[in-house]
């Protein structure tokens, strides 16, 4: 018996299996976007650390509830402080949103920042709330004293 090709078609199997080559393709529904997220060019930083960030979204339909959520960095770092949480209405319209958060004082200063905006549903499977994205939008901005 030939042990060694044997040994050698598992172990391709086996890579295969791992870096999901065997898997059947992801559906364009599943990887495309389902909606739209915009970041205004300028955010507000006041001297306690509040920073305001705002933009425009648009999703047409949900099962879940839907968030949109922003985080901003400065600089070099890989540090993103969370901003807030605005609940979204997915009626297919484009809507406003806003929201506000608190950093510690002097961790984000008034000056070029990079925002990430989502927009997140929270779909039940199984009885588990799962994240489930509409679309994400990364943008360079200013963040201005308040």
């Amino acid at each position: 018996m030939r042990v060694r090709p044997l040994l050698g078609a598992a172990a391709g199997a086996a890579l295969l299996l791992l870096t999901g080559a065997g898997a059947a393709p992801a559906t364009a529904s599943v990887l495309a976007p389902t909606g739209s997220v915009t970041v205004d060019a300028v955010g507000r930083i006041a001297a306690d650390g509040t920073v305001t960030l705002s933009g425009t979204y648009r999703c047409a339909s949900s099962s879940g509830p839907v968030l949109v959520s922003s985080s901003v960095r400065q600089g070099l770092s890989t540090t993103r402080h969370g901003i807030g949480g605005t609940r979204a209405v997915c009626d297919g319209a484009e809507h406003r949103w806003v929201n506000t958060g608190r950093t510690l004082p002097g961790a984000l200063v008034a000056g070029a920042a990079h925002v990430e905006a989502t927009v997140m549903e929270l779909r039940t499977f199984s009885g588990l709330p799962l994240p489930t994205f509409h679309t994400v939008q990364g943008q360079d901005i200013t963040l201005s004293q308040a």
